[in-house]
């Protein structure tokens, strides 16, 4: 990566407010959206920050240089993100001022690229056999038609999302509420190390750090934010799922849950949030993929007001046609094939996994069953 001096401060500082305060840290957040990332950097360094907790911010910034971590990132075949990185998912940025300032990510896919075409599913630990067979099922069915699948790694629904996921020998992705070189539960070690294998393990907090309650609850945002729609299997009547789900209403993502039986405490929370109207009942996953589809069609139906969604757009179909009928190709695959720019191959790969007609694999970009009807 090469980066210019301004960029390379930027970067920093960003890295050292992931260091020194807490995700989803109000006070920081403020003055970071008030005077920028590298200002902020500045006056907690020189005590001048004005906020209540700056000798425990200048602490725990004074512990660890960006080159550090980066280094020690590297050591363990991960990486640090920051905003304006070229990986960085800026749909995460509709939390502001509330964004995570860096994101740790373990694996060798690309953060954003996987999140463009992607649903989180999540729900309760303590679980029942169907919750965990919906979850399972619905994940599976989702990876085979080239969804990302993003979840939270914990046990129960989490856990059975990202297996049926992988199973289907689709793309998941695992936020983790410490750091990614650190297995929560420990159990799920082999499940984290198959999902680094064959998506991404990603955190807002740095290497090493433990779990903690607080943390459970802020990465729930980052899950939400992620993922174009959040399906609900289970949820209790008062549960951190249900912290996800407001996430997503809060950023008009489309959030769905899925009913139970009038008996089950663990349904309780899903039938809360569809009876008050803060959920759409998902009965299938049809009703999952016309969400996704619904707010695609929104944005399609914008584009065609504008008056340029009433024609094919010959660089998106250029694009499409360099894709090979059996396997993936890269970004820089494609830029060689079409002749194209890099930045108007990256605009079609993203309008065209919008439209449902691209899937990013481990292969790298690939035809959908629908890419293939429609060429």
């Amino acid at each position: 990566m090469d980066l210019n001096s301004r960029e390379q401060e930027d970067r920093a500082a960003w890295i050292a407010l992931a260091h020194a305060a807490e995700p989803a840290d109000a006070s920081v957040a403020r003055l970071v959206a008030r005077l920028g990332a590298r200002e902020t950097v500045d006056r907690i360094r020189g005590g001048m920050s004005g906020l209540r907790h700056q000798e425990g911010l200048l602490a725990r910034m004074a512990a660890q240089h960006s080159e550090t971590a980066e280094d020690r990132a590297h050591r363990i075949g991960a990486r640090i993100i920051t905003p304006g990185d070229r990986e960085w998912p800026t749909q995460v940025d509709a939390l502001a001022p509330l964004a995570p300032f860096a994101l740790w990510v373990l694996g060798a896919a690309d953060l954003r690229l996987l999140a463009l075409r992607s649903v989180s599913i999540v729900g309760a630990r303590a679980c029942s056999m169907y919750g965990v067979e919906i979850a399972r099922s619905w994940a599976a069915e989702l990876g085979s038609l080239g969804w990302t699948v993003i979840s939270g790694a914990a046990l129960g629904i989490d856990a059975a999302a990202h297996h049926g996921a992988l199973a289907a020998d689709g793309v998941t992705i695992a936020v983790v509420a410490g750091g990614v070189d650190v297995p929560y539960p420990r159990a799920h070690a082999p499940l984290l190390t198959a999902i680094a294998d064959q998506g991404v393990v990603v955190s807002e907090v740095p290497l090493g750090e433990r779990v903690r309650r607080q943390r459970f609850l802020s990465r729930n945002r980052v899950i939400a934010a992620l993922a174009r729609a959040t399906v609900v299997v289970e949820a209790a009547e008062r549960s951190g799922t249900a912290a996800t789900a407001r996430a997503a209403q809060s950023m008009a993502r489309p959030v769905l849950a899925v009913p139970g039986p009038v008996t089950a405490p663990a349904s309780l929370g899903c039938h809360r949030m569809i009876q008050g109207g803060e959920a759409q009942l998902a009965a299938g996953i049809e009703d999952v993929l016309v969400a996704v589809d619904l707010d695609a069609g929104l944005r399609y139906e914008h584009s065609a007001i504008d008056g340029h969604g009433s024609q094919p757009d010959p660089i998106a179909s250029r694009v499409r046609d360099a894709i090979p009928a059996r396997g993936g190709i890269t970004p820089d695959g494609l830029v060689c094939a079409t002749g194209l720019p890099e930045a108007d191959v990256s605009r079609a790969l993203a309008s065209l996994s919008d439209d449902g007609l691209l899937a990013y694999s481990l292969d790298g970009w690939r035809l959908t069953d629908r890419g293939r009807l429609r060429r």
